[in-house]
């Protein structure tokens, strides 16, 4: 029998017919020591391929790749699921884990708004954090009256850390400059951002730029908004501040009336965590990993190999 063959049988031994390695050695005439090698050599070589098949597993190599390709501190990769709904539930309960899991724990969190965040905040376990301060990071007061949004992403995380939520009572994006000047130079306004901007945690999401996006079912801008947006090469954006793909906002008059933290701070921030996931997300996704928004990255399968593969 030649060595493939050989390590091929071990291999059926071990894993179709569940035999030890001292039993696999008895039937082959090996050592149990040369039994343990093969096995580790066709793991080695792609003849066995052990896969651990849970909505809450981590592909721990891709995780391990991203970090040296961004030089992020950490990267969270879970697989990937068929359905939208599923696959946003398998990523948010990945994003709970992770903070849950965080050490120290954070005292001060600032955070984004959005669907994805919402999916975080509602995975996040009752006693996940004791005191924390969950700050919002930028504007979020729908325009359209409709409820949730901001305010609950921000309390909901509050309430199961047994701390408090600082809420920021504005719009995300407001029509006139000065009156976003006016309201971030209010003493109340002012004290909110500064308390975001210099939280030692940051936990945000990104959204593409697209009819889809959350400023557009909010109220704050249309659909031609969004496709001239488009067409000055905007990706997406990161706290309602729309970027081109090297991280360059792309309508400054625009930004001039967006509230909330500015991007440097995200940037500089001691943790700052994106989470993300989906196929229309991709392109707003390398460019925040890219650019160095994010320190912490939490994401699908499928989004980390497409970061990896056309950066």
């Amino acid at each position: 029998m030649d060595d493939e063959l050989l390590m091929v049988r071990v291999a059926e031994l071990s894993y179709d017919e569940n035999r030890t390695q001292d039993e696999i050695g008895a039937l082959l005439g090996i050592s149990r020591w040369k039994v343990g090698r093969l096995l580790v050599q066709a793991r080695e070589r792609g003849i066995v391929r052990i896969e651990i098949v849970h909505p809450r597993a981590r592909r721990l190599g891709v995780e391990r790749a991203l970090i040296e390709r961004f030089g992020l501190t950490d990267a969270v990769v879970v697989p990937t699921a068929d359905e939208p709904d599923a696959l946003l539930h398998r990523v948010a309960a990945a994003a709970a884990d992770l903070l849950t899991a965080l050490r120290p724990v954070p005292r001060v969190l600032a955070v984004s708004w959005g669907r994805t965040l919402t999916a975080v905040a509602d995975a996040l376990p009752q006693g996940w954090a004791t005191g924390v301060t969950v700050v919002q990071a930028n504007g979020g007061v729908s325009l359209n009256r409709r409820s949730g949004g901001a305010a609950s992403v921000a309390v909901t995380m509050a309430q199961r850390g047994s701390g408090q939520a600082v809420l920021l009572p504005s719009p995300a994006i407001l029509e006139r400059i000065e009156t976003k000047q006016a309201i971030e130079s209010d003493r109340t306004i002012a004290a909110i951002l500064d308390q975001a901007a210099s939280a030692n945690t940051f936990l945000f999401t990104a959204g593409p730029c697209d009819p889809a996006s959350a400023h557009v079912e909010n109220g704050y801008l249309s659909t031609d908004d969004i496709a001239e947006l488009a067409g000055r090469g905007a990706v997406g954006d990161v706290l309602g501040r729309y970027i081109d793909a090297d991280g360059n906002i792309v309508d400054p008059q625009l930004d001039a009336r967006t509230v909330g933290v500015a991007l440097k701070q995200v940037r500089d921030a001691p943790r700052s965590i994106y989470v993300t996931a989906g196929a229309p997300k991709h392109d707003i996704a390398r460019t925040v990993v890219s650019n160095g928004l994010c320190s912490v990255l939490v994401t699908d399968e499928s989004t980390a190999q497409a970061l990896l593969e056309e950066m």
